[in-house]
């Protein structure tokens, strides 16, 4: 699969997605991000969070995450929630907890950050993510998964 299509993604396992996120110009990237098929990427890569979640490093982890996704086709952003307790993962599009960590940054680092093509730390570095609460919560995220190297 070469083509950034939505409409196979639920096909796709974490490392082809990984290799298309790479492989794909970020214009690209954004034009599919800010147009009728942004929801259903979103709702399938926090469909996933779950199954990629590792229990055995979370520890006694607990923590409420909100991600920010900026660039809706609206002008608006999509906030999604994380919940890590008791060593399980779930995720909400309808966040209803106060979180310990938001985290906002565009659909197209987004959906770097969540296929291991990019560096949390070097985007917050750089202003291109923004991480409000607890930032050590937020250095160890991908500690937390098991995130598809492309």
């Amino acid at each position: 699969m070469t083509e950034f299509d939505p409409a196979t993604f639920a096909s796709v396992d974490p490392k082809q997605f990984a290799q298309l996120v790479k492989s794909t110009p970020d214009a690209q990237i954004a034009e599919v991000m800010s147009g009728d098929l942004r929801g259903k990427i979103l709702d399938e890569v926090f469909g996933r969070m779950p199954s990629l979640f590792r229990a055995d490093r979370a520890g006694s982890t607990n923590a409420v995450i909100h991600w920010n996704i900026t660039g809706r086709p609206d002008g608006g952003t999509d906030t999604y929630e994380v919940v890590i307790e008791n060593g399980t993962c779930t995720t909400s599009a309808t966040p209803d907890r106060d979180p310990k960590l938001t985290l906002t940054m565009g659909p197209v680092e987004f959906l770097k950050v969540v296929s291991g093509g990019a560096n949390p730390v070097m985007m917050f570095m750089t202003g291109k993510l923004k991480a409000k609460g607890d930032l050590g919560l937020a250095a160890n995220i991908a500690n937390l998964f098991d995130m598809p190297k492309a």
